[in-house]
């Protein structure tokens, strides 16, 4: 019995240290726009690096009924804004979620977002055809505030 068990852990852990290395995404400095009474949506921030090659395929929040990852670009002189399945990290190269580009919508805010809280974020990603969270945590700030330097693997 004692060396079932030994086996099991063994490659339970295994098996939890490959799917945790396979995106092997950091993500840095996260942080949200606060909001005002009323206010239905904000933007999240962040920048991504994956050392092998990965795609941020979703995000969800508690708190926001929706949340999706968005692209804005200048078309013919107007800021458009769209949402995107996917968005593709390519190995090595930081991938900045910054206003006025790629970002996450946070849509149905359940409550105002106030600056200093942190939100809970789940983001979804896919390396190697093999679908992978990863939780992190925004600092709610205003753009021009240092980011507190928070960094989550």
């Amino acid at each position: 019995m004692k060396r079932m068990t030994f086996f099991l852990l063994t490659a339970a852990c295994s098996f939890a240290a490959s799917a945790a290395w396979a995106a092997d995404v950091e993500v840095k400095e996260a942080w949200a726009r606060p909001t005002v009474q009323g206010q239905q949506a904000t933007g999240a921030f962040m920048t991504l690096v994956s050392k092998g090659g990965a795609a941020l395929v979703g995000v969800a929040s508690p708190v926001a009924g929706i949340a999706e990852i968005h692209e804005m670009r200048l078309e013919g002189g107007v800021m458009k804004m769209r949402p995107l399945p996917r968005l593709e990290l390519e190995a090595g190269k930081p991938r900045v979620l910054g206003p006025g580009s790629y970002h996450v919508m946070l849509m149905d805010l359940k409550r105002p977002l106030v600056k200093g809280e942190t939100v809970p974020m789940t983001l979804k990603l896919e390396a190697g055809g093999k679908p992978e969270t990863l939780e992190i945590k925004a600092e709610v700030r205003d753009p021009a505030m240092p980011a507190a330097g928070h960094h989550h693997h």
